[in-house]
């Protein structure tokens, strides 16, 4: 029966062989000194063949140790690499992609199984940091920027699609609202605000669009962010204008209706953004195809 010498053993030996001593190879390989020494006993008693001599605190390599490391070290070095490609592939395979939080919620998530199935071995881990920021520093390799790209011209930058604003409100609401005529409907019902710095101009955006005055109904609702005005709009508590993507899933479902035509928002759009070198990952690539692919689906 064949002995299979422990891989413990042959690390220890072939650490020891390079640096001449024990005390630097259990620093390699972190561990105790008394633990490198045993495995190389181990490994003398196994082949029982003197493999170093000891010299105080440095050992140096007998004739068969020194052929023992020509044949040994190489093929260590085949196991190492051969590990390390496979751990590169997993990695590889591993992206953190940015995105506002509204488009992870109502437009991402409802696409996840459709990724899955595109590419499955896809590991993806969503991040929803908001503005510019440097993407090696936050651990960031893809970011979907919702905007525009003058604050990211250190990055590969690819427009994805044109964002375009809607006037939004449930289906129950439109039902009991007296008019189809938009003065008549944005003058006469509860409007929902978001005022962050992102958001705060789309009602303007939008009403300048069709030739209306910024409402000021007094029945208005204010958020900070997107995803509560959505679900505001939902429990028909009044009228939003968002952005199309956001609300796309609830259009879809019928928990929401759009009223008026869509309108292509001037201040932002939709950028897929990384760094240059990670271009040359297949999954960069493969989910930027098909981000590609269903931004377009999107449109229609």
């Amino acid at each position: 029966m064949k002995q299979h010498v422990a891989l413990k053993s042959l690390y220890s030996f072939v650490a020891v062989a390079e640096l001449g001593s024990m005390t630097m190879a259990a620093e390699r390989l972190f561990v105790s000194h008394s633990a490198v020494s045993q495995a190389i006993k181990s490994l003398e008693t196994q082949l029982d063949t003197k493999l170093f001599h000891r010299l105080g605190r440095t050992v140096s390599l007998t004739r068969e140790g020194k052929a023992y490391y020509r044949e040994v070290a190489p093929a260590l070095e085949k196991i190492v690499q051969a590990s390390e490609t496979l751990l590169k592939r997993k990695h590889d395979e591993r992206l953190t992609i940015n995105m506002v939080n509204s488009l992870a919620l109502h437009w991402w998530i409802p696409r996840v199984e459709k990724l899955q199935q595109a590419i499955p071995n896809l590991d993806a881990r969503i991040s929803n940091l908001i503005g510019p920021f440097d993407l090696e520093r936050e651990g960031v390799d893809v970011a979907i920027v919702h905007g525009k790209i003058d604050d990211w011209q250190q990055y590969y930058c690819e427009k994805l699609g044109d964002d375009e604003l809607v006037m939004v409100c449930s289906p129950s609401l439109l039902e009991t609202l007296p008019s189809d005529d938009l003065t008549t409907l944005v003058s006469n019902n509860p409007i929902i605000w978001v005022t962050n710095d992102r958001r705060k101009h789309d009602w303007e955006v939008w009403s300048q669009a069709h030739a209306l005055s910024i409402p000021s109904s007094p029945r208005s609702l204010t958020f900070n962010a997107s995803v509560q005005a959505i679900h505001a709009a939902i429990r028909s508590l009044g009228l939003l204008v968002t952005h199309r993507l956001f609300i796309k899933d609830e259009v879809d479902n019928q928990l929401l209706v759009e009223v008026g035509k869509a309108v292509v928002n001037p201040h932002q759009e939709y950028y897929f953004a990384c760094p240059p070198e990670k271009l040359k990952l297949e999954s960069t690539l493969a989910l930027r195809g098909w981000l590609k692919s269903e931004f377009a689906t999107s449109k229609q």
